[in-house]
């Protein structure tokens, strides 16, 4: 009887120790599920705020005017030469094509508030067609302009302007009521906005685009990939298959480590102190961004790529040596085209946090404001998230929407380039 009852008593308790397990898994596993379901709330909602704030700026708002071309109000003579369509008053016809439309605006103050419905850079769109078509001086013609940010907010988010009481904007009621009539007579439009993608930076928030900090960011990172691929590669197929097992290895490969953990702020300092000061190399340029980047890549991609190479079996070198081959051959004609794929997902994935940095670049001085799209690698230029910095200082609702809008095309491009690698892993990866 006491052997029962102690069968019956161990039993017990090892169901309830059982019970107590099982108990503490599920516990685990709703813990792991609550932390991916809030990870993925607070990702969701982060991604709604940017492309509900962002997906405005890939529009723009256009004001029909009645353009009368006469040379007298340009300014110029009856048969003008190219110099003096460059000098002309293009603003000026701007102007009287507004007052033209709104009679009633008589006092400065009117005029002034009449003239900011329209953008600045509407008499350059026009002085580029009389340009290109200097015949259609004393004609009178419909054009399309840009209209201001402010007025341009307000129609392409369909406030209501009937109640200009329930519009949050910095337009008075002139402003609106004039708008209103725009509206009601057709002549507003909202479409595509193409200089967002075609113009640099602009003090006005419907003028700005990111053209120069893309080209700005492609130079970048083309001198990023063309210096530190190269150095990180051979640096480490030397560590993982010539380098002797030492202590000077050992120190290279803590250093190494220990760069990759290093604040990206001090590659910038280092980048100031040397590139800039030392060697004078020209400040807030491509060149020296891809330098500084550089060295911030090159512990990623050695990392990644000695995991690459020592990923490829032994057996392979083993049989390439029996067949003869010399050290070198091995390397460069079996464990490196092997080992290749690898690779090159850790460079795109090293580039991508490149791209995405701000700090080291601002040290050098790519923060500078940029209107003038960069032509080579040695021109003052800006990047992608240094655009975003600077928008989003700006206290415009405008500029709100540019720096939203610059953020999704920063992420689109990372999601491609992530994506490129997991394509590049999946589509290489051998199983041994």
């Amino acid at each position: 009887m006491s052997a029962d009852k102690s069968i019956t008593d161990t039993t017990t308790l090892v169901r309830r120790s059982l019970a107590k397990r099982h108990a503490a898994e599920k516990r685990f596993r709703a813990y792991g599920i609550f932390a991916i379901v809030a990870s993925l709330s607070f990702l969701v909602i982060l991604l709604v705020s940017i492309i509900s704030k962002g997906l405005p700026a890939f529009k723009a708002t256009y004001v029909n005017l009645d353009i009368n071309l006469s040379a007298e109000a340009l300014g110029v003579s009856e048969s003008p030469d190219r110099t003096e369509l460059r000098s002309a008053s293009y603003n000026t016809v701007i102007r009287e094509s507004l007052r033209e439309l709104f009679p009633e605006a008589s006092s400065r103050r009117e005029k002034k508030d009449l003239y900011a419905l329209v953008s600045n850079g509407a008499e350059y769109d026009l002085f580029d067609l009389v340009i290109e078509n200097p015949e259609i001086i004393g004609t009178t013609f419909s054009l399309w302009v840009l209209a201001d940010d402010e007025m341009g907010s307000v129609i392409k988010n369909g406030d209501d302007l009937t109640n200009p009481e329930n519009i949050v904007t910095r337009m008075n009621e002139n402003q609106l009521s004039w708008a209103k009539k725009l509206q009601d007579d057709g002549r507003l439009d909202v479409r595509f906005n193409t200089a967002f993608f075609e113009n640099g930076d602009s003090r006005e928030p419907e003028l700005a685009g990111i053209k120069a900090a893309l080209i700005g960011s492609a130079f970048t990172l083309l001198i990023t990939f063309s210096l530190s691929f190269p150095i990180a590669v051979a640096a480490a197929i030397y560590l993982e298959e010539f380098a002797p097992q030492n202590r000077w290895t050992d120190v290279v490969e803590v250093n190494i480590n220990n760069l990759a953990a290093v604040p990206s702020i001090v590659f910038g300092l280092l980048g100031l102190a040397v590139f800039i000061n030392y060697f004078h190399l020209p400040r807030s340029a491509p060149v020296v961004g891809g330098i500084v980047l550089s060295l911030m890549t090159l512990p990623t991609i050695i990392i990644s790529s000695r995991a690459a190479l020592k990923a490829v079996p032994p057996s392979i070198r083993e049989a390439a040596r029996g067949l003869g081959a010399s050290d070198l051959q091995v390397v460069t004609h079996h464990v490196l085209p092997l080992a290749m794929p690898g690779i090159l997902t850790g460079t795109i994935i090293g580039l991508a946090q490149a791209l995405g940095e701000t700090a080291p670049l601002l040290m050098i001085g790519m923060v500078a404001f940029i209107v003038d799209i960069p032509q080579s690698v040695t021109d003052s230029a800006t990047v992608l998230p240094v655009q975003v910095f600077l928008w989003a200082d700006s206290p415009e609702r405008a500029f709100v929407e540019k720096t939203s809008a610059a953020i999704m095309v920063l992420l689109a491009f990372l999601v491609a380039m992530n994506a490129v690698a997991v394509f590049l892993r999946k589509r290489f990866e051998r199983r041994w």
